[in-house]
């Protein structure tokens, strides 16, 4: 599998583009800015978008998602419980075509993607595992975590996501919403979160 990751917007949101080598079909997962940028990168990989995955609702990972739902007509996907979230913080209503939740497997793309429910930076934050690598959005990042003080968000369901996270035997690629990507072995070691 193929990971391009692109890092857009004031916030420097990771916005990631997955495919597999002999599909030229793609996913976006958090497309929170700049539609073109997004659009002429999947252009010059030779692939069209089958699926925006959301990991949460926040203006800075959804900003993107009319635009390039608009231009594809791909599908895309977002747990429910993210409709509750404050206009606010999600730039306007929330436009998705399909909801996902805990133990949900999609096979997109010619990938089979896991939805893991992981609340508490919001009500319907999940993360997405695609073979060995975990797409964390903002519940994981890399020695940290995600915010609880925004609307929506509660730091006991996020100590109860971290533990389930911490509790995962595979050898995991994470990928945040935002920094650098890491591994969950290094995370168990080294962020206090996770311990």
């Amino acid at each position: 599998m193929n990971i391009h990751t692109l890092s857009l917007g004031a916030y420097q949101t990771n916005t990631y583009i997955l495919w597999q080598e002999e599909s030229d079909k793609c996913l976006v997962i958090d497309p929170g800015y700049d539609a073109d940028t997004i659009l002429d990168t999947v252009s010059r990989l030779g692939l069209s978008v089958e699926a925006i995955l959301l990991t949460h609702g926040h203006f800075d990972h959804v900003g993107a998602v009319k635009d390039l739902a608009a231009d594809t007509g791909c599908r895309v996907f977002l747990h429910p419980a993210e409709t509750t979230l404050p206009p606010q913080i999600t730039a306007g209503s929330l436009y998705f075509t399909d909801s996902y939740d805990e133990g949900d497997r999609l096979n997109l793309a010619g990938m089979c993607v896991s939805v893991l429910s992981t609340p508490g930076h919001t009500p319907g934050s999940v993360c997405l595992l695609v073979e060995n690598n975990l797409f964390s959005g903002d519940t994981l990042f890399a020695g940290s975590c995600g915010r609880t003080d925004f609307p929506g968000g509660s730091h006991a369901q996020m100590l109860s996501s971290l533990r389930r996270l911490a509790q995962l035997e595979a050898e995991l690629n994470v990928y945040p919403g935002h920094g650098f990507s890491t591994h969950l072995t290094r995370e168990k070691q080294t962020n206090p979160y996770l311990r």
